[in-house]
């Protein structure tokens, strides 16, 4: 959601957070501004729109500082605009904030701030936060304990105060924020990517935390008031690894870094020469073989991940296994045991939902465990134990590669519990096998660039678009019809092939086409019946299979090739031409593929 950053320290402020703003694009955005304290003044610009039209203002008006906070905005309250942009002050202008969350209550606030005589300028939520730490700016760390048993719902915050010069002063109930550890200087953001160019070693500020820093250190105080230490954790990420390295869009080359995320994921969690157990982990097989069910949470992409878990640890672990909305499962009151296990899956760890429905998890005594790829997180700090994906820093907001290596880890638990519950058997062995050698399968699909494009060129002009799959390739069609809508505001709706008789074979005329995944299988011919349904209503049918197969062949205008593969690989296989597709349609639609438009990468609110 909103990117936050805060620096202090001995360079120009501004080229810092500006550069560090522009690594949080990604979250998506609709505005941005940047305040800075110059002389015992504050100074603020914000612009609408792209991060560019800050930089051209900022640099415009010639700040030079120390201090300096910046904020990308994704609307919540109140339209995108300038006026509604981040920082805001208080009307003294003693006190500049940037804010990530919602304040539930902000309506009560500002009426409160009204019978005072206080008029907020925006329509935001987060301008009543300026206010109020206003009339305490001579001790702004006593303003915000003061302040903040007063605020309901999520949030993060980074202020500053002209009467505590080279100071930030950093909250948080909810969202992120994590503080960059350097040498002699200190930078705070909502995310571990705005900080890298920096630093690599880094705190995460807890729930309840208030951070005070300054260019020599920070000082932490949880939510009684009391000084803590936060564990300091040492990002892998090279600067390098957030820029887009010669490819025209992150997304394009986050879908070419896949067979090396896989394989990375796949050394990790089933080394050569390893028993193949989690132990390690803490996924202890004692404790795998006494789980009697598991329960997945998730959002967007992440349960489309766990819907492909499900068949896992059903069919090669014999565990009961449902999969459901995070945002759904906190709010029915969910019967949760001892013996259940709970896989939360979220790429940031901090997805708002899922961490709420991972904290229910917990209240209730199950085992929770969590899927994820950034080491850190809330996530994994709430868990019993992590999966890490090995994905690397994601920054298009349609999640690729965060997504393959969550079927990897995925498959990985299944095998684990596997083996502690059934022992190891001959072809599990021969699944691990396949599994080393999917990476090389996955560059040769990257390859096939031709026949991607001359689907995608078909694609274009479309109104609607259809995804059918099934077993366990239904979902890869959720996912493949997900990617398509997310980027190219093409209208796409992914369903079970055996389903579409009972409602979207309404819609099928030989303007709807369809994309139909029928690998070498055991319902391979179902898929076939199910296409030849299609084609009966003259619907176009491109296909992912085997172009072998004659019949396929004679039913899609175009076949894309799958490499015969174990069922449990195959959604790993099938979703890369999927991802390639979306990303072709977008491009030639003149679609912004990375920021596409009302969408955030890290959801960190309701």
């Amino acid at each position: 959601m909103c990117g936050i950053v805060g620096y202090v320290g001995p360079r120009e402020a501004v080229p810092v957070v500006l550069e560090a703003l522009r690594r949080l694009e990604y979250r998506g955005y609709d505005s941005a501004g940047i305040a800075v304290m110059t002389d015992g003044r504050l100074q603020v610009v914000r612009a609408e729109g792209k991060l560019i039209n800050l930089v051209e203002k900022a640099f415009q008006a010639g700040f030079r500082s120390h201090l300096a906070v910046g904020h990308t905005r994704w609307a919540t309250h109140g339209p995108p605009s300038e006026r509604n942009a981040h920082p805001h002050t208080d009307a003294a202008r003693r006190v500049a904030v940037v804010h990530n969350g919602i304040i539930e209550n902000f309506q009560e606030l500002r009426r409160e701030l009204a019978a005072a005589g206080v008029q907020c300028s925006s329509d935001t939520d987060s301008e009543v936060i300026a206010h109020l730490l206003g009339a305490g700016a001579d001790d702004l760390p006593a303003a915000v304990t003061t302040l903040r048993p007063r605020l309901r719902g999520q949030y993060a915050v980074v202020a500053m105060s002209t009467e505590l010069p080279g100071t930030l002063v950093a909250f948080r109930d909810g969202p992120p924020l994590v503080i960059g550890l350097g040498d002699g200087e200190m930078i705070v953001a909502s995310d571990p990517a705005a900080v890298v160019s920096l630093t690599q070693r880094c705190v995460h500020l807890e729930d309840g935390d208030m951070a005070v820093i300054t260019a020599a250190g920070a000082r932490l105080f949880d939510a009684s008031g009391r000084a803590v230490e936060r564990p300091t954790v040492l990002l892998d990420w090279e600067p390098g690894t957030v820029e887009r390295g010669g490819f025209r869009h992150f997304m394009l080359k986050e879908i070419h870094e896949q067979p090396g995320a896989v394989a990375q994921t796949l050394e990790a969690l089933l080394p050569q020469g390893g028993d193949g157990s989690l132990a390690h982990l803490g996924l202890e097989p004692r404790r795998l073989a006494s789980v009697r069910r598991a329960q997945v949470v998730a959002c967007g992409t992440s349960w489309h991940a766990g819907l492909v878990g499900k068949f896992y640890l059903e069919r090669l672990a014999r565990i009961p296994t449902e999969v459901e909305y995070a945002s759904e499962f906190r709010y029915r009151d969910p019967i949760l045991e001892g013996d259940s296990l709970v896989l939360g899956i979220t790429q940031s760890g901090e997805t708002a939902d899922t961490i709420a429905a991972m904290r229910l998890a917990r209240e209730r005594g199950s085992w929770l465990v969590a899927v994820c790829n950034v080491p850190g997180s809330q996530a994994t700090r709430l868990a019993d134990a992590t999966l890490v994906t090995h994905a690397g820093p994601e920054i298009g907001v349609a999640s690729t590669k965060a997504f393959t290596t969550q079927l990897v880890s995925l498959l990985a638990l299944a095998l684990a519990a596997r083996r502690a519950r059934i022992g190891n058997g001959g072809d599990g062995e021969e699944l691990v096998a396949h599994a080393r050698a999917l990476p090389y399968q996955l560059e040769g699909l990257l390859n096939r660039v031709a026949e991607v494009e001359a689907v995608a060129h078909e694609l274009e002009h479309a109104a609607n678009a259809l995804y059918l799959g099934r077993g366990v390739l239904y979902p890869i069609a959720l996912e493949g019809a997900l990617k398509l809508k997310e980027i190219s505001y093409l209208h796409a709706e992914g369903y079970p092939a055996g389903e579409m008789k009972h409602g979207p074979i309404a819609l099928l005329d030989e303007s709807f086409p369809v994309i139909a995944l029928c690998p070498r299988g055991e319902l391979e011919e179902k898929v076939l019946s199910n296409i030849e349904e299609v084609r009966a209503r003259k619907a176009p049918v491109w296909a992912l299979g085997d172009p072998a197969n004659q019949r396929l062949a004679e039913l899609a205008r175009l076949v894309l090739p799958l490499p015969p593969l174990p069922w449990p690989l195959l959604p790993i296989a099938a979703v890369i031409p999927l991802q390639r597709l979306a990303y072709e349609v977008a491009v030639r639609r003149g679609c912004d593929v990375d920021q596409p438009r009302n969408l955030a990468k890290s959801v960190t609110v309701e």
